[in-house]
């Protein structure tokens, strides 16, 4: 079982790191990068509400706290979508991928802040390594170099950060109702958020443009069929392989971007990625907690596992 479960999880990470290029297709045709992410989570949005009807026990949706945890965690999914295609649209996805990756620095940094966990010397080592990748992979030094600009990097950066704000809402939601209750809501929360900014005029645009099976492929692969295979493969994954693991998605997402969308990235760069996903893997591999910080925090978190 625990084979099927890590199959599970890779086929997720996958799934994410081939929707960053999908994204990136979607907006090299001209689409913009908040209708791009519209698409993304109303599909998703789609696909946990079938999954909340054929498994509706135990979803504790008359809680108060799970729905003020489960919004929280949806304003971090609904920034998380926006600022990582708008990276992507302003450099590349290669790096956009990998400054997203830097969630867990960001989960790690509030939780010194507000004293939820204490810092050692290996974390704050490895958040060192981090700062010092995310200066070759962005080459901050050479601004303007290779397409990539600065409205890219800090985009990128606030996709990690508002990836944080996502886990800590599904980690503080979980105690209190079912994934596929916390998802709909926060889906649901993301579609709302970004249907007025998407523009009615291009959301119908694009359900008749010849581009529509691309939406639904960053749909089905990127919110919809990838986050409820990941919840139920992290049931019998160890967190420490999950984390791993989850090093499957920037790879990919940087090879679709190599490959398909013919982005190159310079030695310096590539260093720095390799720096980036060493270190976050290292953070969530020995993290104290026993959960899994690179993604939602559900490791023994009692019905979030169920």
């Amino acid at each position: 079982m625990a084979r099927v479960s890590t199959a599970l999880v890779i086929v997720a990470a996958l799934c994410w790191g081939l929707s960053g290029g999908l994204g990136g297709v979607l907006m090299a045709e001209g689409w913009g990068a908040l209708l791009v992410s519209f698409y993304r989570g109303t599909i998703g949005l789609l696909f946990v509400l079938v999954w909340l009807a054929l498994q509706p026990a135990g979803h504790g949706l008359r809680s108060r706290r799970l729905w003020l945890w489960s919004t929280i965690a949806g304003l971090g999914v609904a920034g998380n979508f926006a600022f990582y295609f708008l990276s992507i649209s302003r450099g590349s996805v290669a790096v956009a991928a990998t400054l997203m990756y830097c969630a867990p620095v960001f989960v790690y940094l509030v939780s010194f802040v507000f004293r939820l966990e204490q810092p050692s010397r290996l974390k704050l080592a490895a958040m060192a390594v981090v700062m010092l990748g995310i200066v070759l992979l962005t080459r901050v030094y050479d601004m303007g170099g290779d397409g990539l600009t600065m409205m890219g990097v800090v985009a990128g950066l606030l996709a990690g950060l508002s990836y944080a704000v996502f886990i800590f809402g599904f980690k503080y939601a979980a105690p209190h109702g079912s994934p596929q209750a916390i998802l709909s809501i926060a889906f649901a929360v993301l579609v709302m958020l970004l249907m007025a900014p998407a523009n009615a005029g291009q959301i119908v645009a694009a359900i008749r443009s010849p581009d529509w099976p691309l939406f639904a492929g960053l749909g089905v692969l990127g919110a919809g069929l990838s986050f409820v295979i990941y919840v139920i493969g992290l049931r019998d994954v160890p967190p420490a392989v999950a984390s791993i693991v989850a090093m499957v998605e920037p790879v990919t997402a940087s090879l679709f971007g190599v490959v398909i969308l013919q982005e190159s990235l310079a030695a310096p760069q590539g260093v720095g990625m390799a720096l980036i996903l060493v270190a976050v893997t290292a953070l969530s591999f020995y993290s104290r907690s026993g959960r899994l910080p690179s993604r939602w925090g559900v490791h023994g978190s009692g019905r979030a596992c169920q």
